[in-house]
């Protein structure tokens, strides 16, 4: 039988993996055989090349003090299969560089990179015009919308009706800026549209506060805001998070909602004359069991950072030309979990020692929302359709 993720990566035409910076069991990823070698190449079938993390082969030995010669690092790596690095003594064999060379230019040569001239080749001579082409706006937007997951729909309360929604009120600290769609380690878009801006082209009568920033918010600030939602057909709350609170080498210390977001989305929902929207921006888990349980709140939405599309994407989703139906790529816990130390990285629960676990399949407390779930507007239901020894068939 095959294992499971030697399908998932055939299936998705696997060629490449990076190697991390964390230690397993005492041994850095980079360095790590039976990581790289015998489950990645061997179980998996990985047929490309292995890479490293920015500066991890040099951290096994500067931070991590596991080699004692710099280069000690890059033969334990080329020997675990790392490559794309190189070594200036002879501590490695030349069956070890053969290897590596074997399996860099296999990934070349399949993808045509010695098939004559480069710039006569499929990819040989790209146009700038490219780059804000209409093909490819198009999937920035199919993206976008495929990222989105509906997370609540109490009553079925959305999608919302075009027609009969004649006021909407659109408050929060993410609603009028294109900047914070774009997350960690994005280009320049070809447009930027907020997502005010989208909710904006569905109902023209669409008031807007801003409610608060991302951490300070004044009760007078939550008052102007209470006061728009009060005159709104439907208030959709655009909260979460951005690169002030969260990105490469800024963690979060906590796990809720930051500032007084979680007030402001409370006395929102407690006056509102319709139950209300919330649509959380954030690439980490965020605890919002407080909006889970809350009856005037029927709608959560995650979108992540969705791209220079979102505005777009989010829109149709709210309004029903597009029917949602991804699942979350996060698991999102209790803010209770952040008192384990994130430098204890054990995956198992340890019942003794009241050590949760960690990730989907070893966490076993409380969960505000697990990795995979996700809603649609369809409902679903499925049916044993035959059963034999080996396979099961359902039907939807």
């Amino acid at each position: 039988m095959n294992h499971p993720s030697r399908v998932v990566w055939n299936k998705g035409k696997v060629n490449s993996i990076m190697c991390a910076y964390n230690l397993v069991n005492g041994i850095p990823n980079c360095a790590n055989f039976d990581l790289l070698t015998t489950t990645a190449r061997g179980k998996w079938g990985l047929q490309g090349y292995i890479v490293s993390d920015c500066d991890a082969v040099s951290i096994m030995h500067n931070e991590q003090g596991f080699s004692k010669e710099p280069e000690d690092a890059v033969v334990a790596s080329l020997k675990a299969e790392i490559h794309k690095i190189s070594t200036r003594e002879a501590k490695v064999q030349e069956s070890d560089i053969d290897r590596a060379l074997h399996n860099l230019f296999s990934i070349r040569m399949r993808l045509g990179l010695f098939n004559g001239d480069p710039r006569k080749l499929e990819y040989g001579d790209i146009s700038t015009a490219e780059v804000c082409s209409q093909k490819h706006r198009a999937l920035s937007l199919e993206a976008a919308r495929n990222g989105i997951v509906l997370l609540k729909n109490s009553e079925m309360l959305l999608p919302l009706s075009k027609i009969k929604t004649t006021s909407l009120a659109v408050i929060g600290p993410n609603a009028n800026d294109s900047h914070v769609l774009l997350g960690n380690y994005a280009g320049y878009p070809c447009e930027s549209v907020t997502l005010l801006q989208g909710l904006q082209g569905y109902v023209e009568n669409t008031m807007y506060h801003p409610g608060c920033n991302f951490v300070n918010c004044t009760s007078a600030a939550i008052d102007d805001a209470v006061d728009i939602a009060e005159k709104a057909d439907y208030v959709v709350l655009l909260m979460g998070l951005d690169q002030t609170v969260e990105r490469e080498e800024l963690d979060r210390t906590e796990l809720g909602l930051p500032g007084m977001q979680e007030s402001l989305v409370t006395a929102i929902a407690q006056a509102a004359s319709k139950p209300v929207i919330l649509v959380l921006m954030c690439g980490g888990p965020v605890d919002v069991s407080f909006a889970k349980d809350n009856k005037n709140i029927r709608g959560i939405l995650w979108v992540g950072y969705p791209g220079e599309s979102g505005a777009a994407a989010l829109a149709e989703i709210i309004f029903g030309e597009h029917n949602p139906g991804v699942k979350l790529p996060v698991t999102s816990y209790p803010k209770e979990f952040n008192e384990i130390p994130i430098t204890d990285m054990r995956m198992r629960p340890i019942s003794s020692a009241g050590y949760p676990g960690r990730t989907c399949r070893f966490y076993n407390g409380t969960k505000v929302y697990d990795f995979g779930y996700g809603l649609s507007y369809t409902s679903y239901s499925y049916m044993f359709a035959s059963v034999n020894q080996d396979k099961l068939h359902f039907k939807t």
